[in-house]
């Protein structure tokens, strides 16, 4: 089967957003497969209107599911533990030393940029933020924004994939003051990659998938998970036109031979949206099983709100 926007509108609703009409979004989900419980484990954050408490994306879960499609929540992680403004999207991996790590990105109070850290814990119910540990600081890399991590293991390496905001010409210290760079238009966002030969130790590779200067995701590029298809990566990502856009990203595909070079195969529009309100179809995340491949993804619906949903696919017949 190929897969298709018409396709994904029937997957199965995971959560419904806290509110009805635009800004009430759940979504950003980041997956990850226990192969020893089989169980699959998903982190998603919850999101309101500006405005509304606990504003913007208050608060973070971590849920679990025997099927992939129903899940119970395990943890809560508000953003007022980070004494953020925001929490977005986080990565959740199990090491071979059974430890868990949450990779969480929210807004560093200090300087209003957006940052990843780490959480760790034998167990997901004792994941404390007061032990949280930064490991990437936008401004130590020299960028104005660094979130929304998602790990792929290949041949021995993680790769981080990270949403990041680049400088522009219009750049400057006020592009911070609402805590939001992505969303001013003084910035570019584009994907970032680092590795290691582990989950505790990262490497700063630099920029790998930058907005050209023209098309549909001229502003952003954000790399959301990557398929492995015979001898080349498959990504799905984020695009949009401008930072108008922000919010409402509709998705692309883009290939590669070595996770550190992309080109889009959808250079001409988004290669899967949804058919209502502003058809954003975002934060695609690919999880394999032993059996199923399964995406979930942040889907617009009539109201302007989004849901999280999940599509199940035989990865045997999947065409990309």
């Amino acid at each position: 089967m190929r897969l298709t926007s018409g396709f994904l509108a029937g997957g199965d609703v995971v959560r419904e957003p806290a509110g009805e009409g635009k800004g009430y979004w759940v979504g950003a989900p980041g997956a990850f497969y226990e192969p020893d419980e089989r169980t699959v484990y998903l982190t998603y954050r919850v999101r309101r209107p500006r405005g509304v408490p606990p504003d913007r994306g208050g608060e973070a879960f971590i849920a679990r599911s025997d099927d992939g499609v129903r899940f119970e929540d395990v943890l809560r992680v508000p953003k007022a533990h980070f004494d953020s403004p925001s929490i977005e999207r986080c990565a959740l991996r199990r090491g071979v030393d059974g430890t868990w790590r949450y990779f969480v990105s929210y807004v560093d109070p200090g300087d209003g940029r957006w940052c990843v850290s780490v959480l760790k814990a034998p167990r997901i119910e004792q994941l404390d933020p007061a032990g949280a540990a930064c490991i990437f600081r936008a401004a130590d890399l020299g960028l104005e924004g660094v979130k929304d991590p998602w790990i792929f293991e290949h041949d021995g390496t993680f790769h981080m994939m990270l949403s990041v905001a680049v400088p522009t010409p219009e750049t400057s210290a006020d592009s911070h003051a609402t805590a939001d760079i992505y969303n001013t238009g003084e910035c570019r966002s584009a994907t970032g990659l680092a590795a290691g030969a582990d989950l505790d130790h990262w490497t700063w590779q630099g920029l790998v998938f930058e907005p050209g200067r023209s098309g549909w995701d001229r502003y952003a590029r954000r790399i959301n998970s990557v398929l492995r298809r015979g001898g080349r990566f498959i990504a799905f990502y984020d695009g949009a036109a401008d930072h108008l856009g922000n919010y409402e990203e509709r998705t692309g595909l883009a290939e590669s031979a070595d996770l550190r070079t992309w080109r889009t195969t959808t250079p001409d529009g988004p290669a899967l949206v949804s058919p209502h309100a502003g058809g954003s179809l975002r934060y695609v995340d690919v999880l394999t099983t032993e059996k199923d491949l399964l995406l979930y993804y942040e889907f617009a619906r009539d109201d302007g709100s989004h849901d999280l949903r999940v599509a199940r696919v035989d990865p045997g017949t999947l065409s990309i």
